[in-house]
């Protein structure tokens, strides 16, 4: 037990924070490759929202972004062992083409499993997997 009797419990995650160098450019890749839903939000830097279920996506624009996938070593590695957010999709295959038709990286899933991995436009790394149907 932890000190003071009480433990911590997480209840959900709400959102994760992806740093952009270009908010246009990572519109286009998050809002129509990806084809996430935008959001209002109140606040006055820099920056937009979007929704996925619960969950939102909060692209915030920095001055410079240091992607693990710029050096060269990672971007030969498996991209799925580099931080990544990870979505599921109901169709892989149309997926990869769309991608494909958008001139984005891919690299497929070592694993065997039906998943793939992309590179917004400022290498931050996006999983797009497959559920099956009895999951």
């Amino acid at each position: 037990m932890e000190k003071g009797g009480q433990s911590m419990k997480i209840e959900q995650c709400l959102h994760t924070a992806v740093l952009v160098s270009d908010l246009e450019q990572a519109d286009r890749f998050y809002g129509e490759v990806l084809g996430l839903a935008k959001v209002e939000r109140s606040l006055k830097f820099s920056g937009t929202w979007y929704q996925v279920g619960a969950y939102q996506i909060h692209l915030i624009v920095a001055p410079t972004v240091s992607s693990p996938t710029r050096n060269s070593e990672i971007q030969n590695a498996k991209w799925g062992r580099n931080p990544h957010i990870s979505f599921a999709v109901a169709d892989l295959d149309a997926a990869k083409q769309k991608l494909q038709d958008r001139n984005c990286p891919i690299q497929m899933s070592a694993s065997g499993r039906a998943a793939l991995f992309t590179q917004d436009p400022d290498g931050n790394i996006i999983e797009l997997s497959q559920l099956s149907v009895d999951s």
